[in-house]
């Protein structure tokens, strides 16, 4: 497994879309990525992102997840697969999903394929349980 965490507080010039037109409006307090790799050994493996947006209030991450939990909406984007992992064609495309709140911030936490063959319900739940890695 690799593992690369990175803060930085520019939310709207790391997102895109409503979300992107979401966070000019809602100015976030924290910005933490994180992408994971994992494979079985068998030439099988998925890229994980997982971030966690900080706002100054409860209220805020909740109105934030709500733009976010919409496909096709936009996106915060998770870190650079290629400059980080090493791995190039991976497309992250928001099917495999699963966010929670966490504390003011909202954790959002997305799975792919990124060689090999991984099935969908692998892919959902190690989105379910990346949603749950500590990232700040």
């Amino acid at each position: 497994m690799v593992r690369r965490l990175e803060r930085e507080g520019d939310c709207v010039a790391a997102a895109s879309g409503k979300v992107r037109d979401f966070l000019a409006g809602t100015p976030c307090t924290a910005l933490d990525r994180m992408l994971l790799a994992v494979g079985d050994g068998h030439g099988n493996a998925a890229v994980i992102s997982v971030v966690r947006v900080g706002f100054r209030s409860k209220e805020q991450a909740k109105a934030f997840e709500r733009v976010e939990a919409v496909q096709g909406s936009g996106d915060v984007r998770p870190l650079e697969i290629a400059a980080v992992l090493g791995i190039t064609g991976v497309r992250m495309t928001g099917l495999h999903y699963e966010s929670r709140p966490d504390g003011p911030g909202m954790v959002v936490a997305e799975a792919d394929t990124a060689t090999g063959h991984v099935d969908r319900a692998t892919l959902d739940a190690l989105a379910d349980v990346a949603a749950f890695l500590p990232i700040r």
